[in-house]
């Protein structure tokens, strides 16, 4: 039987929203690298924040009302010969429901700190729900640690929930430069989130130096900035220089942004600059904060 065009266009149209699911991935990872504080080590730090969604994971009966979901997540860093220079496979358990049919399923996320020799890599993640063998999903992202030039250079940009703040808690994951760290996974500001706030570091400024640090949001095809910002900090001492900032986002509409943060000297020349995007949607709710994993 021969099928006609007035056949075919219902068709696709049809199978569109299907195809757009499966790309939708359920795992998310963002990823950012360090130079490592040990200078006896040439090589990077690398963060691996991973948020898993649960709106599609199997939840399997616990109790009278009580249901939970299980899943691994596969974590590796690999060489370009083939080879893993990392592997590790963490368990996650979202929190216990009372009812599976419940519109919102947090997300779970979990940080991992790793160090890595400088290098190439292909960082992969694979996850597996736990009670549903063919739900699956594998993301894949180059990784690029490089730290040798000795001009100033910044580190990826991380994009915060809350503003980093001093804290007296033990060192873990989540503090750096004994600063406590709140990531916005997926770099997305949600509802009742106003304020963008982001953390980096610069490496290799002369101590005492005064530095201007300039940072600004702009839509990707905008010919002008959403919004901007700026401050004055100075090169530290026998340490990475750290950058804080924020951005106040109670006017920015929905949309993708690309963050921009340049550090320029006193006498306005640009020493390094970097970017990252931003997902504006106040109308959707933001994963939850994340857990110290298994």
């Amino acid at each position: 039987m021969a099928f006609g065009p007035r056949f075919l266009l219902p068709l696709f149209l049809l199978l569109m929203p299907l195809a757009s699911a499966v790309a939708q991935h359920q795992l998310q990872l963002d990823v950012a690298s360090f130079r490592s504080a040990d200078v006896a080590v040439r090589g990077g730090v690398v963060e691996i924040y991973a948020t898993v969604s649960g709106k599609r994971l199997t939840y399997q009966r616990r109790g009278p009302k009580m249901f939970q979901a299980g899943a691994t997540v596969l974590l590796e860093a690999v060489r370009p010969d083939g080879t893993a220079a990392y592997q590790e496979t963490v368990t996650l358990r979202p929190p216990v429901l009372r009812d599976t049919t419940a519109a919102i399923k947090n997300p779970i996320s979990f940080q991992k700190r790793i160090t890595l020799p400088e290098g190439r890599y292909v960082l992969r993640g694979q996850l597996r729900d736990q009670y549903r063998a063919t739900n699956t999903d594998i993301v894949e992202q180059p990784l690029v640690l490089e730290f040798t030039s000795p001009k100033p250079a910044l580190s990826d940009l991380v994009l915060l929930s809350k503003p980093a703040s001093r804290s007296a808690v033990e060192a873990n994951n989540f503090i750096r430069n004994g600063l406590s760290l709140t990531r916005a996974p997926g770099g997305l500001y949600a509802r009742g989130m106003e304020k963008l706030y982001f953390y980096a570091e610069l490496y290799n400024a002369a101590a005492g130096q005064p530095l201007v640090v300039r940072y600004r949001l702009r839509a990707p095809k905008a010919a002008k900035d959403a919004v901007t910002g700026q401050g004055a900090i100075q090169g530290a001492q026998g340490k990475p220089t750290v950058l804080t900032g924020d951005l106040d986002l109670s006017k920015v509409p929905a949309g993708e942004y690309m963050l921009t943060v340049e550090v320029r000297n006193a006498k306005n020349q640009m020493l390094s600059t970097q970017t990252t995007t931003v997902r504006r949607n106040p109308a959707d709710y933001a994963p939850a904060g994340a857990v110290m994993p298994q």
